[in-house]
C-alpha cells in the first residue's frame, strides 16, 4: 500500500482511510500559532455509503493512498436514467447513474473522452478535462454598451448547465466554463 504524508491530500485524492476508501471533498492546512502543531482538516466522503466526514490528520501523519486506475473512455449517450460510457481499448459500456456523476453530467458532451477513476475493477469517479466548451441556448439579450462590466447575467448552456456570464455574450456563442468550479473563463 502506497503511504503519502498528509500534507500531500488534494481536493479529489482518493484516500483508505479506517478500512474504507474515501473520496477528498475539501481540504485545508491549518497552523494554530503557538497552540499545538498544524494539522490538516479535511473532509471527505465514504465512496460505499456516500456519509461525509470531517477528519484531522497531523501534517506529518502517513495516510494510505488508495491504488486507481485511470481508464479513457468516450461519453456516449444517456438513456434516461444513466449515463453510458465507452472504454477506448476494449469498447465495453459501462453505464453510471447521474448520482454517482455527482453535478458533473452539466459538462458532458457526446463523443467527449474523459477518465473514468476504478479501484478494485469498480468505477469510483470521473475525471473531466480542466475546462469545456459549451453553446449558450438561452440568456437575457445583450446591452448596448455593456462591454465590460463587474455585472453578470444568467444563462443556460446545451447540456442545461446554468452559470453566469458577462453581459456581452449573447445567445449562441460558444463559451469555455471550468469544470471545477462551473465559472465562465472566456469566449471560445
Amino acid at each position: 500500500m502506497a503511504k503519502m504524508l498528509a500534507t500531500e491530500i488534494r481536493v479529489g485524492s482518493l484516500i483508505e482511510w479506517d478500512k474504507r476508501l474515501w473520496k477528498v471533498l475539501k481540504c485545508y492546512h491549518v497552523h494554530v500559532g503557538g497552540r499545538g502543531g498544524a494539522f490538516m482538516q479535511v473532509e471527505m466522503k465514504d465512496i460505499e455509503r456516500g456519509t461525509k466526514v470531517n477528519q484531522r490528520f497531523i501534517t506529518d501523519e502517513k495516510i494510505d493512498k488508495a491504488f486507481v486506475e485511470s481508464v479513457e473512455m468516450d461519453y456516449l449517450y444517456h438513456d434516461g436514467n444513466n449515463y453510458v460510457f465507452m472504454d477506448n481499448q476494449t469498447f465495453e459500456q459501462h453505464y453510471l447513474s447521474e448520482e454517482f456523476l455527482e453535478g458533473q453530467t452539466g459538462y458532458l458532451l457526446e463523443n467527449m473522452t474523459i477518465s473514468v477513476i476504478f479501484h478494485n475493477e469498480r468505477p469510483v469517479g470521473v475525471q473531466l478535462p480542466q475546462a469545456v466548451i459549451l453553446t449558450v441556448v438561452e440568456t437575457d439579450p445583450n446591452i448596448k454598451g455593456s462591454t465590460i462590466s463587474s455585472s453578470f447575467k444568467p444563462a443556460v448552456l446545451e447540456t442545461g448547465l446554468q452559470i453566469m456570464i458577462p453581459p456581452f455574450v449573447e445567445k449562441g456563442e460558444k463559451v469555455k466554463v471550468n469544470t471545477d468550479n462551473g465559472e465562465y473563463m472566456e469566449r471560445a
